[in-house]
């Protein structure tokens, strides 16, 4: 049936949110499939969106069009989107790979009501990209055991259903 692409809107595959991406690997038989580090994407600009373009960004722009379903997860920072996170999406502005994809949209952050924002501008930007968001919500990392990767509690329940709305 395909693979479902992470994106972690903090790359580093320590961070909370690549640690929570990895965790759901659990609730689903597809394969998941972490994406390129969207470190490696050079900065948008419109001017810069044509062939020949660099290699990171053919690389992005395959992984998406490749993946039967997105699963995004990401901090916040200052009540937004990462800023590598923004990078990466504008770079499916022109191209399209995002358009009617099927998606999950979380914010993974240490505590209530952080994230709230920075997930409002995540469906922002994949609403302008014409995602299919399935369903979004914000998760807390008390709720997840670092020791054990393992999610536990009523967030396990609805990250079940979440990922259920991709198979």
């Amino acid at each position: 049936m395909g693979h479902l692409l992470t994106v972690s809107g903090s790359p580093d595959p320590r961070s909370a949110n690549s640690r929570f991406l990895a965790a759901l690997a659990e609730f689903t038989a597809p394969p998941l499939r972490p994406s390129l580090d969207p470190t490696l994407l050079p900065a948008f600009r419109p001017a810069d969106d044509a062939a020949p373009w660099p290699l990171p960004v053919t690389e992005w722009r395959t992984q998406w069009r490749q993946a039967r379903g997105v699963i995004i997860s990401t901090p916040s920072y200052l009540h937004n989107l990462p800023g590598i996170l923004k990078n990466g999406l504008d770079w499916l502005a022109s191209s399209g790979e995002a358009d009617s994809k099927p998606m999950l949209a979380f914010t993974f952050t240490p505590a209530s009501p952080r994230g709230d924002r920075a997930r409002q501008s995540l469906l922002w930007s994949l609403q302008a990209l014409n995602a299919r968001i399935l369903t979004e919500g914000s998760f807390y990392q008390p709720d997840f055991d670092f020791g054990n990767g393992e999610i536990s509690g009523s967030s396990r329940e609805l990250l079940q259903e979440a990922m259920n709305l991709l198979v």
